[in-house]
């Protein structure tokens, strides 16, 4: 156990350092907008394109680990997105930016792809919750400080801190892992499904451009329609094509099984009902309310609070309740915390019924994530670990990428092109009083969305149950 927790350790790490990244970002969009004079398309890709590769290659490098070693794999992703942040900060142009998020992104997949594994083999079963309550709570902890260190830092240092903050941590984090993980076994070596990658990436690409611009440019904007073909073909095509690939980057067997197939689409849903919420209540207290970027980070601290509340108590009570059960309960609670937000979004909304609404729906996350990933994880041949969980994640962040997607074209769409720059930047308050009571409107369709695809989830968790004689109480 003693080696098992510091194996928590540096995978935990690892979770805070792009967990920080990333909820940093949110926070301070606006800073970078306005720094860079960034249109909405520009100002959405910031945040997508992390998305979209991040998601596209969690697969791929699992697979990779399989080859070359599980341990090699995750430190050289700590030390590419080390890399990759500090060029970020001296960005040139937007493009640049973008093209560095995307190198990020290379970088936590490489982490990410490899962390749960990792975390599931130096585990005995029956303590597994315990260090993966621990481990999915560091996240909570950086979506915790992340806001509001995201929020002082472009207010005080400027927004190139937000990214070379990340330096300092990221090499800590290779020196700490290559000291303390040991060697892992490889798996079989088994071909990459290279054309199925490529497939899936320009299936989300087209999927992603299209839902960007559709709030802003209408539904019959010809990139709107172009994405929209594009993905339509390439569906069918990602279908025939892995059917016949011999080690599938989206293995239909993977859904075989009612346990697997539910569990993974509850985690795509409730992704999807979790991701852009931060960001949301950021742009919210910006654009809406007229603060800066520190008093957003503050008013947004509900969540990750109730998600580092929840992870820990759930991994805690994971030895005595159902993982399947902590996964229902964290489910119904997400879903009743955005439906709180949904029905009272307004500009002069207290802050306390706000907070409430944020800390149900982080509790939920926390619960969620916890118990989920429990469940699936147990029900996993040891084999089949590290593509099943580059696949779980890898489904988990289409939902994240959608979520973004979509919150941002509903909020476009309710107040149109002209006024969609001054909602990125932060300034729509001192703009336009009229636009900010239709950008309520925007909130409260957002909120509704996200709260059908939560209780969505719930379902899917609920139907999530393994078959008694086969799993043991214990595994749920």
């Amino acid at each position: 156990m003693r080696y098992a927790w510091r194996v928590c350790s540096v995978t935990s790490l690892g979770l805070v350092l792009i967990g920080i990244a990333g909820s940093t970002l949110n926070v301070a969009l606006p800073s970078v907008v306005r720094h860079f004079h960034a249109g909405p398309f520009e100002s959405g890709w910031i945040l997508l394109s992390f998305l979209l590769v991040n998601t596209a290659s969690l697969v791929f490098f699992g697979r990779v680990a399989d080859l070359v070693g599980r341990r090699e794999v995750y430190l050289a992703g700590f030390a590419l997105f080390t890399a990759a942040s500090l060029l970020a900060g001296f960005a040139p142009g937007v493009w640049f930016l973008v093209a560095m998020r995307v190198v990020q992104a290379v970088g936590a997949a490489m982490i990410l792809a490899n962390g749960t594994v990792i975390i599931t083999d130096a585990f005995p079963p029956d303590r597994l919750s315990q260090g993966m309550g621990v481990y999915i709570g560091t996240l909570s902890v950086a979506q915790l400080a992340g806001p509001t260190l995201g929020g002082l830092i472009a207010e005080t240092a400027g927004w190139q801190w937000i990214f070379w903050v990340n330096v300092p941590a990221g090499i800590v984090a290779v020196a700490w892992g290559a000291m303390t993980l040991r060697r892992m076994p490889r798996g079989p070596r088994q071909p990459v499904d290279a054309l199925g990658n490529a497939l899936v990436f320009a299936a989300l690409s087209a999927l992603l451009l299209a839902l960007s611009e559709a709030g802003s440019a209408g539904l019959t904007a010809p990139v709107v329609v172009a994405g929209g073909v594009v993905f339509a073909v390439l569906a069918p095509v990602i279908v025939l094509v892995e059917r016949r690939a011999a080690h599938p980057v989206l293995d239909p067997r993977l859904f075989g099984g009612r346990l697997l197939a539910c569990a993974n689409l509850a985690s795509f849903c409730n992704a999807m009902a979790r991701a852009s919420l931060i960001l949301l209540v950021a742009l919210y207290f910006q654009a809406a309310r007229g603060v800066d970027a520190f008093t957003a980070g503050l008013g947004v601290l509900p969540v990750p609070v109730g998600m580092a509340v929840a992870s820990p108590v759930t991994g805690a009570l994971g030895r005595r309740v159902s993982p399947y059960a902590l996964a229902v309960g964290g489910a119904l609670m997400s879903a009743a915390g955005l439906a709180a937000l949904a029905l009272t979004a307004g500009a002069g909304t207290p802050y306390w019924v706000i907070g409430v609404g944020l800390f149900v729906a982080g509790c939920g996350s926390g619960a969620f994530l916890t118990g989920n990933t429990t469940h699936v994880m147990r029900a996993l041949p040891g084999g089949s670990l590290g593509v099943v969980n580059g696949f779980r994640l890898m489904v988990m962040n289409v939902g994240v990428v959608l979520s973004v997607g979509v919150s941002l074209s509903v909020l476009a769409a309710s107040v149109g092109p002209s006024l969609g720059a001054q909602v990125y930047a932060g300034t729509l308050s001192e703009l336009s009083p009229v636009g900010v009571a239709r950008l309520m409107d925007g909130f409260a369709r957002a909120y509704t969305v996200l709260c059908g695809v939560a209780l969505l989830g719930a379902a899917l968790s609920a139907l999530a149950r393994s078959p008694s004689p086969v799993r043991s109480p214990e595994g749920g």
